[in-house]
């Protein structure tokens, strides 16, 4: 091979290792962030019964701490209609991001939460009374109750709208502009693809060999996978354990560490299987024999 052919195939290989280093985080992004079934089955890990308890505890007076068992109770036999109103919302949220919906509109309605709260916590004052209650008349416990209700449910909405209309102005703009960024996102995603599929079929043109071609691809799609995959190394061990919050519920501190981990865990298996690639290719340029002609 002449030294200009070398010297276009080594061009066109830095071109393929560069895109292969972008298009990694791009295929991260689109298999992440940008994908409504990772959120769902991420927000699915996540302990709702602790997280909505602790919101509403912090609501409850400190003479009713009676309350807590039952709110605990009721929030536990709700969990799975909660999750599955929040996976809706989810769904439609990113239906208008990606541009598959022209508008957005979705609503998480608390009202069961809030009624089932109030049938139960009802149930256990007028049945079990707690010592401070004991005492008082039929009319001052429902009193009571009624006053405590409302100081809890006042903090809890009875839904939680997302659209245009309900939404300030500037988070509006924000997310216009991330419909428009997501927009260009997926243009550069399937370009670079393109873009891609065109060096390699540069370098096989200029090579024009089976062993040539296949130990420069395997070369270059080798050298990506393991520094890709020696940065993720890098990057799990050392960068992920400190962003991990510290200080907060244990239950939210192990679940993010999680979610950080599952974010970079398709672009580990993308470089594994560049990896594996750049090695079978690299063996089949070494064990490849041209047929022969003979005379």
């Amino acid at each position: 091979m002449s030294a200009l052919k070398k010297f276009a195939v080594s061009i066109l290989s830095l071109f393929l290792f560069l895109s292969l280093s972008v298009f990694g985080y791009l295929f991260t992004l689109n298999r992440t962030a940008l994908n409504p079934d990772f959120i769902v089955a991420e927000l699915g890990k996540l302990d709702v019964a602790a997280l909505v308890k602790d919101l509403v505890g912090s609501q409850i007076p400190p003479e009713a701490a009676f309350v807590a068992p039952v709110s605990d109770s009721t929030i536990k036999e709700l969990e799975p209609r909660l999750k599955e109103q929040a996976d809706t919302v989810i769904y439609a949220g990113y239906d208008y991001l990606l541009g598959k919906s022209q508008d957005l509109n979705a609503t998480l309605s608390l009202e069961p939460l809030k009624t089932k709260l109030r049938d139960d916590l009802k149930t256990a004052i007028s049945q079990s009374p707690p010592s401070q209650l004991a005492a008082m008349t039929p009319a001052a416990r429902e009193q009571y109750f009624n006053q405590l209700y409302q100081q809890i449910s006042a903090e809890i909405p009875s839904t939680f709208e997302i659209s245009k209309r309900s939404l300030p102005s500037n988070v509006a703009v924000a997310l216009e502009q991330a419909r428009l960024w997501i927009n260009y996102y997926q243009m550069a995603f399937w370009g670079l693809i393109v873009f891609m599929v065109l060096l390699v079929a540069g370098i096989v043109l200029i090579i024009r060999e089976v062993r040539g071609s296949t130990r420069s691809l395997g070369s270059t799609f080798l050298a990506y996978g393991i520094l890709e995959y020696a940065a993720l190394v890098v990057i799990k061990y050392v960068a992920l354990p400190q962003l991990a919050p510290t200080g907060s519920a244990g239950y939210l501190e192990t679940w993010v560490a999680q979610l950080l981990r599952d974010f970079i865990a398709p672009l580990e298996m993308f470089s594994l299987g560049f990896i594996a690639a750049g090695i079978v290719m690299l063996i089949v340029s070494f064990v490849y024999r041209p047929a022969t002609s003979s005379d």
